[in-house]
């Protein structure tokens, strides 16, 4: 799920809304701060806005597809119906979120708006090549799920779709626009799911069977069977991740942590790694604490 809120405040918003102290934690926030613990706070604290980018708009827009094929009856979800959606789906996109419109103001001839909604049909084309969209009858689309565990860290996402079988059985399916990570990079994607599945485990007392990541940009389905030990891991990772996130938030020592990715980021200007200089902190900061052993435990599960 490339752009969409989760209800922890972490999308683009104006300035409008006050600073407040973490109250949550979703899977894109969580990897946030596991990816640069400077920009979690942009995001979660600052709330520092951030442009549209085409390729996270575009995700946007095959999710909604997706999502709406399944209200048509089960022989007229075809690919052309899929397709068909499309513009529908991006002017309700541009209503609910103008900014988009962002993207091709530098196109009067519309001729990069062409290409773009021309990549999004052949994505969501391709998923027709991956599932079969006539058998399936999903429990939940885009299902919000909020879980408080029994040390009081609440956490919460939004689910692509849920399919429970016959037998009661529980699969938890993410559709991804991109291509699918190298094997040695997998289990950071599977992190998203295992996170949903610590949810819906911990709402529902049921393991899901099956978790299923569907890469549209690649062709290619990652799937991975959880048991209690792995959700366990999590939610042990997660603790440890919390207490980070709670110690940096009191001490307001979020550090920078450069890597690759940087070369995307929407808050160079105000980086200490590019030179720049943070807004100052809007939450009040206590005595440091043992924050190093806090951020050491984060990666031990």
């Amino acid at each position: 799920m490339e752009t969409r809120t989760d209800g922890t405040g972490s999308a683009a918003v104006s300035g409008a809304v006050a600073p407040a102290p973490p109250a949550s934690l979703s899977p894109s926030r969580a990897s946030d701060f596991m990816q640069c613990p400077l920009l979690y706070r942009f995001r979660v604290i600052d709330k520092l806005p951030e442009k549209p980018s085409e390729a996270a708009t575009r995700g946007t827009l095959v999710h909604a597809v997706l999502e709406r094929l399944f209200d048509a009856p089960a022989a007229e979800r075809t690919a052309p119906r899929a397709k068909a959606l499309v513009p529908g789906q991006w002017e309700r996109l541009r209503e609910s979120r103008p900014e988009v419109a962002e993207l091709f103001a530098d196109d009067p001839e519309g001729e990069r708006l062409a290409r773009w909604l021309g990549e999004a049909d052949k994505l969501v084309e391709r998923w027709f090549t991956l599932e079969d969209p006539t058998r399936l009858e999903p429990a939940e689309r885009e299902l919000f799920v909020e879980a408080e565990l029994d040390s009081g860290l609440r956490l919460r996402g939004i689910i692509d779709r849920v399919d429970v079988a016959p037998t009661g059985e529980v699969r938890i399916v993410d559709y991804k626009t991109g291509k699918a990570p190298r094997p040695e990079y997998a289990e950071g994607a599977l992190f998203q799911m295992k996170f949903y599945a610590l949810v819906v485990w911990r709402l529902k007392q049921v393991v899901p069977r099956r978790l299923q990541l569907v890469y549209l940009g690649s062709g290619d389905v990652l799937t991975y069977d959880p048991v209690v030990a792995d959700l366990e891991r999590v939610e042990r990772k997660l603790l440890a991740l919390w207490e980070a996130i709670r110690l940096a938030t009191e001490t307001g020592d979020w550090r920078p942590r450069p890597t690759k990715l940087c070369g995307w980021c929407d808050h160079q200007a105000v980086c200490p790694e590019f030179g720049g200089t943070p807004p100052p902190y809007p939450l009040p900061v206590g005595a440091p604490g043992a924050e190093g052993d806090a951020q050491g435990r984060m990666g031990r599960d």
